[in-house]
């Protein structure tokens, strides 16, 4: 009861190191400032006017505050609601379609208490999803000089997208657009088609990222259940596929696919070989293991707040560090293996530009993808004036990370013996099961991405059934019946399409149709015009942004 005998009323010229704004006393060890102060996770997408974001209760202690904060003038900070009048704030994850959740912990007017620093690291892990697995396949695609190129190239139009979405909101006259999110401004000037195509898009990334993620645990847990009982039960196991005899083996299970034998290769062994057999008819990385995740994961989507879970985010970050560390240890040992044909390919080696670059800039939409959120991130910027250049300080890095995980595989990958056509689109898979580094970054994958699966299944819930319903959780029957058809896409594709280049490309080429080319260049165009400031040279480079977008999402089902 300490915190109650604190007066309503503090003098000024008191201190006033506690205050955060809208005149609201905060503890010290806890600078939380909100506002609103109770937020829900729905914030990232745009809702019904009769959909709430706080609660009742929420919202009219926030308009007391309110009332109560303009007796005063601002600088006084005169009255200062206590303590305990305040309702506990509900915590705010941001979610990256293929990466992490973050939790924002300040205010979202643009007081936040990070450094540069730290938002330049928050983006950068958001951003850095499971796309980095795909990029030296996607290098592959396109040539190594124009995969190059195209890095480059998407980073930077990306980056100019996301900074015209940084942008939209403060383009708005006459019309508080604080606390606004990205579909916010996609209804303000497209009406309830932006906001339900908003929701339709942002619905594609997520099941997008589900899909990938079910597939690739499916990968991980397969591989690593193989090692663990090889290794338990002391099995010598031999992948009779094409590979290097160095002790850095790497393989090329795709020269197997034409006539694929159980669980894509054929093994010999060595050692007590009971069971093992029986063990590889039960597991089996499409037929069996897929359908073993519904145990574990199921049950965790149903959690009314799987917050939880956003506890392990720093996982997102150990696994990219330790990829770079793998790729890096494993170029040291393999070295270099290039040769450079423009436009013919030989035996061993792709030419540097090949006509299937599309599938690379597929992969590279959703790879660059933060548009959706990238205002909540921004939000918590201490130094607002910094936005920009943080903004593309965090997109260099992102880029420099791709083209060195790139680049690095691509260019290590041991050609001859093995042609560069067999890198996968999961490069892991280069290595075989029992190689002890790759294990262990499935390990850290797996885990990473077992944590991060339930929160980005709470937000499809949100967005979807807060917008048909009005209720994130209207009942167990329809959260059930959702989280079934979202586990059941994920099973399906693991089991009869597992190619996770191909789910990421096709999914990102869509959502980042809208939300990366259409609508930023849109609503720019829009309120250039409504100012009296089009010009034509703006409205022919936007129209033709809009194009590169649409071309990008029709070549992936071309080629």
């Amino acid at each position: 009861m300490e915190e109650d005998a604190k007066p309503l009323l503090i003098p000024v010229g008191g201190d006033e190191s506690n205050y955060g704004i809208m005149n609201i006393q905060f503890n010290p060890e806890d600078f939380k400032c909100k506002r609103p102060f109770h937020v829900e996770p729905t914030n990232i997408v745009s809702m019904n006017d009769d959909v709430q974001r706080v609660t009742d209760e929420a919202s009219a202690m926030n308009k007391r505050i309110h009332y109560y904060s303009r007796l005063a003038s601002p600088a006084d900070r005169a009255l200062i609601a206590p303590d305990h009048v305040l309702p506990a704030p509900d915590e705010i994850y941001v979610y990256s379609p293929l990466g992490t959740a973050f939790k924002i912990d300040s205010c979202t007017d643009g007081y936040g208490k990070n450094s540069s620093i730290v938002t330049i690291f928050m983006i950068w892990n958001t951003m850095m999803g499971t796309s980095i697995l795909s990029i030296p396949w996607g290098i592959k695609q396109a040539g190594f000089t124009s995969g190059i190129i195209l890095i480059l190239l998407m980073g930077i139009l990306t980056l100019y997208c996301c900074y015209r979405v940084v942008k939209s909101r403060k383009m708005i006259p006459l019309i508080d657009t604080s606390n606004w999110e990205f579909p916010d401004v996609c209804k303000y000037y497209f009406g309830s088609f932006g906001q339900w195509s908003s929701l339709l898009f942002s619905m594609v990334s997520l099941v997008g990222a589900m899909v990938v993620y079910w597939v690739l645990m499916s990968n991980f847990l397969f591989n690593t259940g193989k090692f663990i009982y090889n290794f338990v039960h002391d099995i010598n196991v031999t992948e009779i596929v094409p590979g290097t005899n160095e002790t850095n083996k790497v393989i090329c299970p795709g020269a197997a696919r034409d006539n694929p034998p159980q669980n894509g290769s054929v093994t010999s062994f060595s050692g007590n070989n009971t069971g093992f057999e029986l063990f590889e008819e039960w597991w089996d990385k499409s037929r069996t293991v897929p359908f073993y995740l519904i145990a574990v994961l199921l049950p965790l989507l149903n959690l009314k707040s799987p917050s939880f879970f956003a506890k392990f985010n720093v996982l997102g970050t150990v696994s990219v560090v330790y990829l770079v560390f793998l790729v890096t240890v494993k170029a040291a040992h393999l070295g270099i293996h290039l040769e450079y044909n423009w436009f013919t390919e030989n035996e061993f080696f792709v030419p540097e530009f090949r006509i299937r670059f599309p599938q690379l800039t597929g992969v590279l939409t959703l790879a660059f993808f933060i548009h959706n959120c990238i205002i909540t991130l921004l939000q918590n910027n201490r130094n607002q004036e910094n936005n920009v250049r943080d903004l593309s300080v965090a997109y260099f890095l992102v880029g420099l990370t791709y083209l060195y995980v790139g680049v690095i595989i691509f260019a290590s990958f041991p050609s001859p013996p093995l042609s560069k056509e067999c890198i996968e689109q999961n490069f892991l898979d280069n290595f075989p099961s029992n190689d002890i580094m790759s294990f262990v970054a499935r390990i850290f994958l797996l885990f990473q991405m077992m944590t991060v699966y339930p929160l980005l299944g709470y937000l499809a819930r949100v967005q979807l059934l807060g917008q048909v319903f009005g209720n994130v959780y209207p009942s167990v029957f329809h959260v059930l019946v959702l989280n079934i058809a979202i586990v059941g896409a994920g099973v399906a594709m693991a089991r009869f399409y597992p190619n996770i280049g191909g789910i990421i490309r096709y999914s990102g080429a869509t959502c980042g149709l809208a939300f990366v080319f259409v609508y930023p260049s849109l609503i720019y165009v829009i309120s250039l015009h409504r100012a009296g400031q089009l010009t034509w040279p703006a409205l022919i480079i936007h129209i033709f942004i809009i194009l590169l977008g649409l071309a990008n999402l029709v070549a992936q089902f071309l080629l």
